[in-house]
């Protein structure tokens, strides 16, 4: 059976708005979909076939319980994803404009109340894949030091990590430094880095996408994957690098291509790893199809709206 893939940040509610080409500031008309970077990731690896399990809280309310059940339907372990009392689901709100780039307003809630005692470590480390993906987790709050430690635990028992940042401007335009410091400490325990080119020079703090992929393997990086749109991926191993090229769209929605990018990938290392193979050890043409595969994933999210709806299948990719 195919390894687990644990993922763990936030869970929220993605309020769209219909009305195509507006700010948030003028939309008027929204739709609810369930979303969350590390969400999206579990449930792209379920829908391709995998094992995966959700870590994160939600509200104990009518958003928090769609969350859960949205995910239940795609397969995903949602046994260690908790309920607060206090405070009521994240929702983010998302206007489009007529490329399908998006404009974002976080209204955070439960999710940044995850602490250590909320885990299940006899269940976690049942997974042999962590992907650590998150718009609000390097925020301050608890989720950060219990995101940031369980990586730090993840590492010393050898389990294969993956990072993706998810930077959003709305989120850290008044305290960029600490998301660099945040990037920076989960980058030097990452095995798989997914960025995009702006998250890419902003962490790296270079001005060459080469150099600051050379910065991330100084810090500690195994894997190294730039996602440039319809311009394909970069993707590097610290000894070898190459432009993986993309499937050319028509983009109607760019929500959660990178989250479905990441859960492609991961679903490709478990079977790897189910196969009792180390994937450090494969070589750059692995790799390569890897991110080709995925490329397919994230090319195909786009040609939909919505991120958990708009997820494709094998056959579709």
């Amino acid at each position: 059976m195919t390894k687990q893939v644990c993922c763990i940040g936030e869970l929220l509610i993605d309020m769209f708005s219909t009305d195509v080409d507006v700010s948030l500031k003028d939309a008027e008309n929204f739709k609810r979909k369930a979303g969350g970077a590390p969400a999206n990731v579990a449930a792209m690896v379920a829908n391709l076939g995998g094992k995966a399990s959700m870590i994160g809280k939600v509200g104990n309310d009518a958003f928090g319980k769609f969350l859960i059940e949205t995910l239940k339907q795609y397969k995903v372990d949602t046994s260690m994803v908790k309920k607060d009392e206090k405070l009521p689901t994240t929702i983010a709100f998302v206007s489009r404009d007529a490329d399908g780039e998006r404009d974002f307003q976080f209204n955070r809630g439960a999710d940044q109340n995850l602490e250590q005692q909320d885990l299940s470590l006899n269940k976690i480390w049942k997974s042999s894949i962590f992907h650590f993906g998150s718009a609000t987790a390097l925020l301050e709050g608890a989720l950060q030091r219990t995101y940031l430690d369980l990586m730090q635990d993840a590492k010393t028992k050898n389990k294969f990590i993956s990072f993706d940042p998810n930077y959003r401007e709305d989120l850290w335009k008044e305290n960029k430094q600490s998301f660099k410091k945040g990037s920076k400490e989960a980058i030097s325990k990452a095995d798989f880095v997914k960025v995009s080119v702006e998250e890419l020079l902003i962490i790296s703090e270079e001005e060459d996408l080469h150099k600051g992929i050379a910065k991330f393997h100084d810090l500690g990086a195994k894997m190294v994957v730039v996602t440039m749109g319809k311009a394909g991926s970069i993707v590097s191993d610290g000894q070898r690098k190459e432009v993986v090229p993309s499937k050319h769209i028509k983009a109607v929605d760019t929500t959660g291509a990178g989250d479905a990018f990441v859960g492609a990938a991961l679903y490709q290392f478990s079977k790897k790893i189910d196969e009792g193979k180390d994937i450090m050890e494969e070589d750059f043409d692995y790799l390569r199809e890897v991110i080709r595969f995925a490329n397919g994933a994230g090319a195909a999210v786009c040609t939909k709206v919505g991120s958990l709806t708009a997820l494709p299948s094998i056959e579709e990719i």
